[in-house]
C-alpha cells in the first residue's frame, strides 16, 4: 500500500509537470475567465492548439505566442441569433460592426434565406439590389454559406431555411393555400436543407407573402425539420394587439410538430400593449413547465426597424413588389390603403398604429440615390416637406424608391426591455447587418443595433445599470443560444471546444451608435479569436478570415445516411 501511494503521488507530480510545461500554439494569460456556463469568473489561462481550446484553468501555461489578458474578461465568442449580415459579409467579410462587439457566429434566416432560389427569384434579387451589388453564384442555402466561407469571412455563419423563401420558391406571391403537390415540394426542400446543415425553419409572419401561410402549413414544414432535430424560430404574427394569440400559435406549432421553438426579438409593440409582458411571461413559463421547449431572443432597444410595408395591408402587397407598387398608383386602391393605415382595428400588424404617429417613424434606408437626402428624417417631416399626408407620402416613397424603404419604428418600453433581459431563456440578436463606418455602408442609415446591440448589453445594462450579472449575460450570449441551436463544441471555454474567444474590457465596453449617428463602432472589445485564429488584435482587424459554416444537428455528409457533424466539427 505504501509503495502504491508513492507511485500515485509521483504520477500526479509528473502529470502536473507535463501540463504546466505543455506547449500551445497560443496562450491567453492573466485574463478573468468567464466560461459561458454561468459560473463565476476566475483569473486564469487558456491554451489553444490549431482551432481548438486545449486547456482552460488557473495554472500558468506557456507559449511563444502569448496574448496578455490582464484587466480583460475572456469569454466564448458571442452568438448573434438574428443576423442580417447576409449581404454585408459579401461586401466586407471583416464584419467589423459585430466583430468589434465580440460576435463570432452570425445566424441568418428570419423568414427569408439566401436559398433555395429559382432563376426567377435570382432575377428579382438582382433587380432589388441597392448599395451592395453582387453576382448570385449559388442556388441552395448551403451553397450560399459555402460561398461566404470560400470568399473569406471573419465570423462563423449558420442559417435557418426561410419559410417565406420556401413559399416564394414554390407558390410565388399569391395569397392562397399551397396545393398538395406544392406542399410536397416544400417538404422536400426542407429535408434537403436540413441534411445540408440548416438550423431549422425561420418565419416572419407579419410580412407578405409569409402572412398568407396558415398554422397548418407551418406545422407541416416544422414536422420535417423536427425529424432532423431542428428548431422553429419565428417573427410571430403579431407583436402588438394580438401578441398573446400569436404566441399561442407558435406554441401550437411547437406542440403539434414536436419541435423546439423560439420567438424572434420578443417585444410588446405599441404603448397600449406594454402591460402584456406579465401575461407573456406566464404563458411561456406555463408552456415550458408543460414540457414545451420555448425560448426567445431580443435586441436591447426600444425601437425596431423594418420597412414601410409593415405599415400597409398585406393584400395590397400580394404578388410581390412590382404588383404592390402598381396598385399604389390606383386612386381607389390608395384611398382604401389610407383608410386601413389609419384604422386601429385592422386584422393585420400595422406598425404605424403601434408607433402612434409618423413622428415616430424614422426613414433610414433608400435604394434610389435621388431619395437618399431624406435619410434620417421622420415620415412626418417628409410628409410636411411634400405637403401630403403621412400615408400618401409612404405610398409615394415606396413607388419612387423601388423598395419597401427601410424604416425605424419607436414601439417599446424601456422597463420591459430590462425585465426581458432577466428571463432565463433569453438570448440576443441584432436584427441587422454587420457593417463598417466606411465605403458603401455610409450611403444609407441603419439602426444603431447594427453596431451596438451586444456592447449595449454588457456596458449599459450589466456594468452601468446592473440589471443582470456579467456571468449571466455572457451565458445568454454563448452557451444558452448554442444549446438552443443544438450546436456541438461551441459556446463554452472548455477543452475540446472550438477556440471562438473574445477578450474585452468590462470597464470600457460601450455602444457608441445612436439613432442620429448610427455608423459608429463599439469600444471595449480588444481581441477576438475565431476557430483559433486571431481576427481582432487591439481593436484592429488582422486580415485573417477564419470563419466557417456551422451546421445544425441534422447535417449529413454527402453520400452518408448517418446523421453527424460537419467535417470541421
Amino acid at each position: 500500500m505504501y509503495f502504491r501511494s508513492i507511485w500515485l503521488l509521483l504520477l500526479v507530480i509528473i502529470l502536473g509537470a507535463c501540463k504546466k510545461e505543455a506547449s500551445f500554439d497560443t496562450v491567453i494569460a492573466h485574463a478573468t475567465i468567464i466560461d459561458g456556463s454561468g459560473a463565476p469568473g476566475y483569473p486564469g489561462y487558456i491554451g489553444i492548439n490549431a482551432d481548438t481550446i486545449a486547456y482552460v484553468g488557473k495554472e500558468a501555461v506557456a507559449s511563444e505566442n502569448t496574448v496578455d489578458g490582464s484587466g480583460l474578461v475572456a469569454s466564448p465568442g458571442f452568438i448573434n441569433m438574428l443576423s442580417w449580415a447576409t449581404e454585408s459579409l459579401i461586401e466586407d467579410g471583416r464584419s467589423m460592426g459585430d466583430l468589434r462587439q465580440g460576435v463570432t457566429l452570425e445566424v441568418f434566416g428570419e423568414g427569408w434565406s439566401m436559398g433555395p432560389l429559382t432563376p426567377v427569384m435570382k432575377k428579382e434579387e438582382v433587380e432589388q439590389m441597392a448599395d451592395i451589388k453582387y453576382d448570385i453564384q449559388w442556388t441552395t442555402l448551403n451553397e450560399y454559406l459555402e460561398f461566404l466561407e470560400q470568399k473569406g469571412i471573419a465570423p462563423n455563419v449558420a442559417s435557418f431555411i426561410g419559410a417565406t423563401t420556401l413559399r416564394i420558391h414554390t407558390v410565388g406571391y399569391d395569397n392562397r393555400k399551397p396545393t398538395e403537390e406544392e406542399m410536397d415540394s416544400m417538404r422536400l426542400l426542407v429535408r434537403e436543407a436540413m441534411e445540408a446543415g440548416a438550423m431549422g425553419i425561420g418565419s416572419s409572419l407579419i410580412y407578405a407573402p409569409a402572412f398568407y401561410s396558415d398554422t397548418q402549413e407551418l406545422i407541416a414544414l416544422c414536422k420535417e425539420a423536427a425529424a432532423y432535430d431542428g428548431m422553429y424560430i419565428s417573427h410571430i404574427r403579431s407583436e402588438g394587439d394580438r401578441l398573446l394569440e400569436s404566441i399561442d400559435e407558435l406554441m401550437e406549432i411547437a406542440d403539434k410538430a414536436g419541435i423546439r421553438a423560439e420567438i424572434y426579438h420578443l417585444k410588446q409593440a405599441g404603448k397600449k400593449n406594454w402591460n402584456k409582458l406579465d401575461a407573456v411571461i406566464r404563458k411561456i413559463d406555463s408552456a415550458r413547465n408543460a414540457g414545451l421547449d420555448i425560448s426567445a431572443n431580443m435586441y436591447n432597444y426600444t425601437a425596431g426597424a423594418t420597412g414601410l410595408n409593415a405599415a400597409m395591408p398585406p393584400w395590397v402587397q400580394e404578388g410581390g413588389y412590382d404588383a404592390w407598387a402598381e396598385r399604389l398608383k390606383d386612386p381607389e386602391i390608395r384611398s382604401r390603403v389610407v383608410r386601413e393605415m389609419r384604422d386601429p382595428e385592422v386584422e393585420w400588424e400595422n406598425l404605424m398604429q403601434a408607433a402612434g404617429s409618423a413622428e415616430k417613424m424614422l426613414l433610414v434606408y433608400f435604394r434610389n440615390d435621388s431619395l437618399k437626402h431624406l435619410t434620417g428624417k421622420t415620415l412626418a417631416e417628409v410628409a410636411e416637406i411634400r405637403g401630403k399626408s403621412p400615408e400618401e407620402t409612404a405610398m409615394d416613397l415606396v413607388i419612387e424608391d423601388g423598395s419597401r424603404v427601410g424604416t425605424v419604428y419607436f414601439l417599446m418600453d424601456e422597463e420591459n426591455v430590462k425585465r426581458q433581459l432577466q428571463l432565463p431563456y433569453m438570448s440576443f440578436g441584432s436584427d441587422a447587418g454587420s457593417m463598417a463606418p466606411e465605403g458603401v455602408f455610409l450611403k444609407s442609415g441603419t439602426h444603431p443595433r447594427a453596431y451596438g446591440n451586444f456592447a449595449r448589453l454588457l456596458g449599459k445594462y450589466v456594468r452601468d445599470e446592473k440589471v443582470i450579472p456579467l456571468e449571466d449575460a455572457i451565458h445568454k450570449l454563448t452557451k444558452l443560444p448554442a444549446s438552443h441551436l443544438k450546436l456541438q463544441k461551441r459556446g463554452l471555454l472548455a477543452p475540446g471546444y472550438f477556440a471562438d474567444i473574445v477578450l474585452f474590457d468590462p470597464e470600457k465596453i460601450t455602444d457608441n451608435a445612436t439613432f442620429e449617428k448610427p455608423h459608429q463602432l463599439a469600444d471595449g472589445v480588444v481581441h477576438v479569436f475565431v476557430n483559433g485564429v486571431q481576427a481582432l488584435e487591439n481593436g484592429e482587424h488582422t486580415g485573417q478570415f477564419s470563419g466557417r459554416v456551422v451546421r445544425g444537428p441534422g447535417y449529413r455528409e454527402k453520400g452518408s445516411e448517418v446523421m453527424g457533424l460537419p467535417p470541421e466539427e
